[in-house]
């Protein structure tokens, strides 16, 4: 699941996807890999994990090992026309790239393709052992997984239709590229994410996700008969609390499978704190 070469770390909004993509791309640097973390959501949130100023288009290194850059769709199309369309080097591409830019903000699937075209380039040079990616929001990812499929259904024939159909060849080789959905265990999230595992499967956007479970608390042990002996006051309303919690949490999880239990760091107030503590777990299954 987190050992292949492309890594596409989502989720619902606030799961805590930016702090797994922080640690699983600290985890693979700790195991002596070259590792490029992107950011593809454009949000403070991997730059905070990964302890760094805000990210720019250029990979900056952040640890032995880690470098991390964020994705900028002007740079992305203009990189996109030099390198991949091989638009000669003295023509004025900055005229070109905003022309493309309405295009690109108004036809279906370019602003997308754009984007995800980053981290799959990245992952063509064969410079980075693996490229771990901080993608959108579930809604917004699914968009960008389908981007190349729109593409090659659009344009019939030429370097764009070929570079489409090599970028859906990549994101569907699960010995390349994986998904992981970062969820955790309350209504929304698992509702969400099952949602989004059923479109991803059932469209092929790509490998079959994954799940990786976020901030799983601990289990007291405290069943009904040991609260009922606690005497009234704020240490059984806390154990009350935390059964409810427990009881809660334990529906949640049997709804939905998922391969890696990643717990809640209850006392860890810093984003690097809890990507630091969250890589030795991961780093214990890679």
């Amino acid at each position: 699941m987190v050992s292949t070469r492309l890594i596409f770390i989502t989720g619902k909004g606030g799961t805590g996807k930016s702090a797994v993509a922080a640690a699983i791309a600290i985890a693979r640097a700790r195991q002596g890999e070259s590792v490029l973390a992107i950011d593809m959501a454009t949000s403070p949130g991997l730059a905070a994990h990964l302890g760094s100023r805000p990210l720019t288009y250029q990979p900056t290194e952040m640890r032995d090992g880690l470098f991390a850059m964020t994705i900028d769709r002007a740079a992305a199309l203009d990189e996109y026309l030099k390198m991949q369309l091989h638009v000669p080097r003295g023509a004025p591409t900055k005229q070109i790239a905003a022309a493309l830019s309405v295009l690109a903000e108004t036809a279906p699937g370019v602003r997308e393709i754009i984007s995800i075209g980053k981290p799959l380039h990245e992952t063509w040079k064969g410079i980075w052992d693996s490229v771990v990616v901080d993608a959108s929001s579930l809604g917004q990812f699914q968009s960008y997984m389908r981007a190349p499929q729109t593409i090659a259904q659009l344009v019939p024939t030429g370097v764009v239709r070929r570079q489409a159909s090599d970028m859906d060849e990549t994101l569907s080789d699960p010995k390349i590229a994986s998904v992981i959905i970062v969820s955790n265990p309350a209504e929304l999230p698992v509702i969400e994410t099952l949602e989004a595992v059923d479109v991803l499967t059932t469209e092929r956007l790509g490998p079959p996700p994954s799940v990786i479970m976020n901030r799983v608390i601990d289990t007291s042990g405290i069943d009904g008969s040991r609260l009922e002996e606690l005497p009234e006051g704020p240490v059984r309303e806390a154990a009350s609390l935390q059964t409810h919690l427990e009881d809660d949490q334990a529906k949640w999880l049997d709804e939905i499978d998922f391969r890696i239990s990643l717990p809640y760091l209850a006392g860890v107030f810093t984003p690097q704190g809890v990507s630091l503590q969250l890589s030795d777990v991961i780093g214990a299954v890679l």
